[in-house]
C-alpha cells in the first residue's frame, strides 16, 4: 500500500471578512442569474474556451481521488445532428410510452416535447461520462468510489464555470442514454451521465416563468440563530 505524501497548502491569504462577504454575495448574484436554455444561437464558441471550463470541472474533488468521469466535447455538425436523431427517438418513446403520468405533469411548466433542436443548433454538445471503474499506469483494475457523486459535483463545476464565462447550458437526459457510448466510441462499463448543451442563447429565447424555492425552505441551521450562537 503506498504511503500518504503531502505538500504545503498553495492558497492566497484569506480575506478580510468584509471582503469574504463581498466576493460570497457578489458570486451569489452572478450565479443567481443562471437559467437553462432550450433555444441557442449558432454563434461559435472558440474550443479554448470550453477547454478551459473543462479544465475548471476536472479539478473537482472525488472519491479517493480517482476521478470518475470523461467528458466528451463535441462541436462537429453531422455528429450533433446523429446525437439529436437518436436522442428524438428516445424521447418520443419516452413521452409516448414510457413516462409515467406523474413525470409528465412535473415536465407540463417547463413546455418540453420530444423535438430536440438545441442538439444541432448549439455549437457545442458535451456529454458527461461515470466510469465505475479504472485502470492504474500498471494496468490494474481499480474501483471508482463514490463515483456518481464525484461525477456530480465536477458537472456542477462545469455549468457554473460555463455560466461564469458568459454562455448558457442545459442539461439533456434523455432514457435510456446508451447511444451515446456506440456514437462517442466510449466503452461499455462508461455510463452516459448528462449531455450538456453549450452556447449563446438565441436573441429571442425565452424561459419558463418559474420560481427558486426561497433560502429558509431548503436550508436549515443548527444552532438556529434565535439561539443566541454568533
Amino acid at each position: 500500500m503506498a504511503e500518504p505524501r503531502f505538500r504545503p497548502l498553495a492558497a492566497p491569504p484569506p480575506p478580510a471578512p468584509a471582503e469574504l462577504l463581498a466576493r460570497a454575495e457578489a458570486f451569489r448574484d452572478q450565479v443567481a442569474t443562471r437559467r437553462t436554455v432550450r433555444q441557442f444561437s449558432p454563434q461559435p464558441v472558440d474550443r479554448a474556451v470550453i477547454t478551459a471550463c473543462l479544465a475548471a470541472a476536472a479539478s473537482a474533488p472525488s472519491g479517493a481521488n480517482l476521478q470518475p468521469w470523461q467528458f466528451v466535447a463535441v462541436g462537429d455538425p453531422a455528429l450533433k445532428r446523429r446525437i439529436r436523431q437518436a436522442a428524438e427517438e428516445e424521447e418520443r418513446a419516452f413521452y409516448a410510452e414510457r413516462a409515467p403520468a406523474e413525470w409528465l405533469a412535473a415536465l407540463a411548466p417547463l413546455g418540453t416535447d420530444a423535438d430536440k433542436p438545441f442538439l444541432e443548433a448549439a455549437p457545442w454538445l458535451i456529454a458527461i461520462f461515470v466510469q465505475p471503474w479504472g485502470r492504474l499506469p500498471d494496468g490494474r483494475r481499480v474501483k471508482h468510489y463514490y463515483a456518481t457523486e464525484s461525477v456530480g459535483i465536477a458537472t456542477g463545476i462545469l455549468i457554473t464555470a460555463l455560466h461564469q464565462a458568459g454562455l448558457a447550458t442545459l442539461t439533456h437526459t434523455p432514457s435510456p442514454m446508451g447511444f451515446l457510448n456506440q456514437l462517442l466510441d466510449r466503452p461499455a462499463h462508461e455510463r452516459a451521465f448528462l449531455l450538456l448543451v453549450v452556447g449563446h442563447p438565441a436573441a429571442d429565447a425565452q424561459v419558463p416563468d418559474i420560481r427558486r424555492k426561497p433560502l429558509d425552505e431548503v436550508c436549515s441551521w443548527l444552532p438556529a440563530e434565535s439561539d443566541g450562537v454568533d
